[in-house]
C-alpha cells in the first residue's frame, strides 16, 4: 500500500516535471513565433497527439478558426504527412480509389522535425496521414533529397507525439447560465 508520504513525493515529482515540460513547451513556441509563421501574431495554442504504429489522419482541411498557419513538432517515431488536391463543395473522400487519384505528393517528418504549414497548403489542400506500420522512402516525397533515410529505405512506425503549435485569432468569451433561467 502506498503512503501519504510517497503519493506527495510522487505528485511533486510529477509536477516538477510537468513545470519541466511547460517551460520547454513556451519557448519552442517563442521560437516559433520568432520565426515569424504568425505574422505578427504569437503562439497561443498546443495541441498534443500520441500516435501508435498503425494510427493515421484522415485527409482533411484545417479550419479557418486558427491562423491561416500550422506549426507541428515531431517527436519520438518518424510519419509521412500525405498531400491531396481539394474536394469540390459537394464531394467526400469516399474510398481509397479517389484517394489515390488525389494524391500529389507527401512529405517526410523525421524525428525532432519542425513542420510548418501555411497559404495553400493550409487553406486549400488536403493532407493527411496513412494508418500504416512502414513507410518506404520514395520520390513522392517532396524532400526526401534533404531526410537522412535514404531513397528506397523502408521506415518502421513507433510511437509518435506531435506538438501543433498554432495562433488561435479569436477567443470567445461566455457566460455560462448554469441552472438559471434566460
Amino acid at each position: 500500500m502506498t503512503s501519504f508520504k510517497e503519493y506527495r513525493v510522487y505528485n511533486l515529482l510529477l509536477f516538477i516535471k510537468l513545470f519541466a515540460f511547460s517551460q520547454w513547451l513556451q519557448e519552442q513556441m517563442d521560437k516559433i513565433t520568432a520565426l515569424g509563421a504568425f505574422g505578427d501574431k504569437k503562439a497561443n495554442h498546443v495541441l498534443v497527439n500520441e500516435y501508435l504504429p498503425g494510427q493515421g489522419i484522415m485527409p482533411h482541411v484545417d479550419g479557418p478558426m486558427f491562423y491561416p498557419t500550422i506549426t507541428t513538432i515531431n517527436v519520438g517515431s518518424h510519419s509521412v504527412l500525405e498531400f491531396y488536391t481539394p474536394l469540390n463543395s459537394n464531394e467526400e473522400m469516399e474510398n481509397n480509389q479517389n484517394l489515390s487519384m488525389r494524391h500529389i505528393g507527401s512529405l517526410l517528418l523525421e524525428p525532432r522535425s519542425l513542420l510548418i504549414i501555411q497559404e495553400d497548403l493550409y487553406t486549400t489542400y488536403l493532407h493527411g496521414i496513412s494508418q500504416v506500420t512502414q513507410d518506404t522512402v520514395s520520390q513522392d516525397m517532396f524532400n526526401f533529397e534533404e531526410c537522412k533515410p535514404k531513397l528506397g529505405e523502408v521506415l518502421t512506425r513507433e510511437t509518435r507525439i506531435s506538438l501543433t503549435i498554432r495562433h488561435v485569432p479569436k477567443v470567445l468569451k461566455t457566460k455560462l447560465m448554469l441552472g438559471r433561467g434566460r
